[in-house]
């Protein structure tokens, strides 16, 4: 009996773990760097806003987000294509692609001018870039579903905050004599999302704006949290009272 394995007899699971491990690694590598990417925004972010400098004039930090948009742009692509479902992927990452554009490298090349309205909205999309690719790849690193969602909340929470109070300081900081140093304007975030309120008044019309934001994000956020808690304590507890009875079963 011949027992040599042809080619096409080869078995193809021994092919296919191989093959999903690779995508798996190169994945998460991405992921990652996404991740590394991000943080790095938000420290140049932060760098020039303490040094009371606007990041959207800085050629330093233009060219460096420029090529990291490009990264998160290369990131969705490679992801698109290792994808079994495409058209959930596009839907599920249309705003990722939308964020990662270097819109402000793109105005700034051609020359376009902008209405007062628009120029207020660009001011925001570094942020919203930095925090909603901070939030997506910390819910992806996460080990399950649940943690995911978990995770990736927290994540937009903190980033919120912190981003609030970045602008909040930029903006009111040389009108408002309630914010003297950044802390109290971390203060005033921190309270706001609690819809606790602070006594620091909003004069600007930026200022309003994340006011409103802020307590939109804490009514919708912290009842989520609520809920997880509370399923995992009653999940906990369930596991403890299940153990002693499966015990209590081999014994007999």
């Amino acid at each position: 009996m011949d027992n040599t394995v042809t080619p096409s007899s080869t078995p193809k699971s021994l092919t296919r773990p191989k093959h999903s491990n690779v995508k798996r690694n190169i994945l998460r590598t991405l992921h990652i760097l996404v991740l590394m990417c991000s943080i790095g925004l938000i420290v140049l972010i932060s760098y020039d806003c303490f040094r009371n400098i606007s990041f959207l004039a800085n050629e330093t930090y233009m060219n460096i987000q420029f090529w990291i948009c490009l990264f998160f742009i290369f990131d969705v692509i490679v992801e698109f294509f290792f994808a079994p479902k495409k058209w959930k992927y596009i839907c599920s990452h249309l705003f990722f692609l939308i964020v990662s554009i270097p819109y402000l490298n793109i105005i700034s090349y051609y020359g376009i001018n902008l209405s007062p309205e628009m120029q207020y909205l660009v001011r925001f999309i570094p942020m919203i870039r930095a925090a909603y690719v901070l939030t997506i790849v910390l819910g992806v690193l996460a080990t399950d579903k649940i943690s995911s969602l978990f995770t990736a909340y927290v994540g937009l929470l903190v980033a919120t905050v912190y981003f609030a109070s970045l602008m909040f300081f930029i903006e009111e900081h040389y009108i408002n004599p309630g914010v003297t140093t950044y802390w109290s304007a971390l203060w005033w975030s921190f309270m706001d999302v609690t819809t606790v309120g602070c006594n620091i008044n909003a004069i600007t019309p930026t200022g309003k704006v994340l006011a409103v934001i802020l307590a939109a994000e804490g009514l919708i956020l912290f009842p989520i949290f609520t809920v997880y808690i509370t399923n995992a304590l009653t999940r906990k507890s369930a596991e403890n009272t299940q153990s002693p009875k499966t015990s209590t079963a081999k014994a007999a």
